[in-house]
């Protein structure tokens, strides 16, 4: 399993003095598998552009992935969210792993001026398409002023495309028209049902099953000033509107050894890859000790 790390938040990189470039050299040289940002518009709270900000990584880098978790490619015109997604390909030397999602609150869709009841078909539309677009092929894209013929230039090789979310659509949409699946913040035991849904649905459309990576946070070690897994399920359960009781299940904390445990269960869950979002303490610090458990894990 393929151990990843969401590079730091704008509130964390002026906290700690650290930019993405950084961040990302630091994840590199740590021995991780790559970095990854999340896509949000108007959310309230700062945050970069995702594409933008994983050039500034790719710039700082030389091995590792670059990853989007996940990349909502319906908010945008489809051959504009194309040529953001080739152009990172093309500079990152084909490093770029595509998480792609339809979620965000409803008024991250007003403010791109997309209806919130057209996000489903948008997505569907753009994980037909994409790969089109980025193989430099001439395409029609339905946008709403109506039908445009679109070929796109220079051609990329087309970066795995991973389907974000938990939701039987997500598992459906992974199964029959992705390359993988993409849930966060479930338990290896919900990983472990969802990919035999995945499994027989691929094999009943005649695909290979997808591979599967998996979003996952907390803290490692034992450090006082740590957020502990109460805190860190609260915030979970208040961004994501779930029971806490259910979301304390999620947060991997503690000594490294028993988090190691906690990670490895997900690989014999069945995920290649992990993406850990770190939830607090020293980001270089974490991410170092998330280092260790990989190379643990290996």
């Amino acid at each position: 399993m393929r151990i990843g790390v969401i590079l730091p938040s704008v509130a964390t990189q002026r906290d700690q003095q650290l930019d993405i470039a950084t961040a990302a050299r630091h994840a590199e040289q740590a021995g991780l598998a790559g970095v990854w940002h999340g896509d949000h518009l108007a959310t309230g709270a700062p945050s970069l552009d995702c594409t933008v900000a994983l050039a500034a990584a790719a710039a700082a880098t030389h091995r590792i992935h670059l990853g989007t978790s996940v990349y909502v490619a319906a908010l945008r015109p489809l051959a504009w969210a194309a040529k953001q997604i080739a152009s990172l390909q093309h500079i990152s030397g084909g490093r770029v792993l595509l998480g792609i999602g339809s979620g965000g609150h409803p008024a991250q869709w007003a403010a791109a001026g997309i209806p919130y009841v057209q996000r489903g078909i948008r997505t569907d539309t753009a994980l037909r398409l994409l790969p089109e677009l980025l193989a430099g092929r001439r395409v029609t894209v339905p946008e709403p002023a109506g039908p445009a013929e679109v070929q796109l230039s220079p051609a990329v090789p087309v970066p795995p495309m991973w389907v974000g979310n938990h939701s039987a659509v997500a598992r459906r949409r992974a199964a029959l028209m992705a390359d993988g699946w993409f849930p966060s913040l479930i338990t290896p035991a919900e990983l472990a049902a969802g990919l035999a849904e995945l499994t027989d649905l691929a094999t009943r459309g005649r695909r290979p099953v997808p591979a599967v990576a998996v979003g996952a946070t907390g803290v490692l070690g034992t450090d006082a000033e740590l957020p502990t897994r109460d805190e860190i399920a609260a915030g979970i359960s208040h961004a994501y509107r779930r029971s806490v009781e259910d979301t304390m299940r999620v947060p991997i904390t503690g000594p490294l050894e028993g988090a190691t445990e906690r990670l490895a269960a997900y690989r014999d869950a069945g995920a290649d890859h992990l993406v850990f979002g770190i939830a607090g303490g020293d980001w270089r610090h974490q991410c170092d000790l998330l280092a260790q458990a990989a190379s643990a894990l290996r």
